[in-house]
């Protein structure tokens, strides 16, 4: 049974989330602000942090940046703002997902489970089968329905970034900075041609993109399960 600590100032949310998690089948434990929640910190661990973002104490930016000092916990963030530029600023600060208000529950408890997928799977063993793909990293080998596949070397370390963290959203610069560490010159119009290139050699529609998704304004999403 996963520990989850759920961050939310509303007590009438906070409640109906509770609920939803606890029907889930997880333990849940209540904070009321960002504050209360590093305080529970300190006192025990977690397997998923979901924390509202405007909180009148703290509010879920700066509590993302506090935890990001210390831990690796998965972080699901829930907000109300549509500002794009707000969204990659909480996934670059170290947040790993974000659900828009108002969201459906049943999305929520998807997002979370996937979350604690890839944390209980380890950060350092990339996935290396889906669908009918599948790469050999020793010997830096992909294969698609059995055939070969021969990949630039920028791809396949895209690749390897892509299925470190299954489900997760990259923003454009995590990529750049994965793929390329901070190197001048290469913009977000070059991170598209190389994911373009992943597509056309492991989709079998790159222009209806099943496994390497866009997240509008944002970056993209590796989706194993289709």
């Amino acid at each position: 049974m996963s520990r989850i600590l759920l961050v939310e100032d509303e007590p009438g949310m906070r409640k109906v989330l509770r609920d939803a998690f606890e029907r889930d089948e997880h333990q849940v434990e209540t904070a009321v602000d960002g504050r209360d929640a590093l305080d529970r910190l300190q006192r025990r661990s977690f397997d998923l942090i979901v924390t509202d973002l405007n909180m009148p104490v703290l509010g879920g930016h700066e509590l993302v940046q506090e935890v990001r000092k210390t831990s690796p916990v998965p972080i699901l963030v829930l907000t109300v703002r549509r500002d794009e530029s707000e969204k990659v600023a909480l996934l670059d600060s170290g947040a790993d997902d974000f659900v828009t208000k108002p969201f459906g529950v049943e999305e929520l408890l998807a997002r979370a489970r996937a979350l604690l997928r890839r944390s209980e799977a380890g950060r350092d063993v990339p996935l290396s089968r889906w669908g009918d793909a599948a790469v050999d990293f020793e010997n830096r080998r992909v294969f698609k329905a059995d055939r070969e596949i021969h990949l630039t070397p920028t791809e396949f370390s895209l690749l390897k970034t892509f299925l470190s963290k299954p489900d997760a959203v990259w923003t454009h610069l995590q990529l750049r900075a994965a793929v390329w560490g901070r190197t001048a010159g290469v913009t977000n119009d070059t991170l598209r041609v190389h994911v373009g290139g992943l597509r056309r050699k492991l989709e079998d529609d790159p222009n209806q993109p099943r496994w390497f998704r866009t997240e509008p304004w944002v970056g993209y999403r590796f989706t194993p399960g289709g």
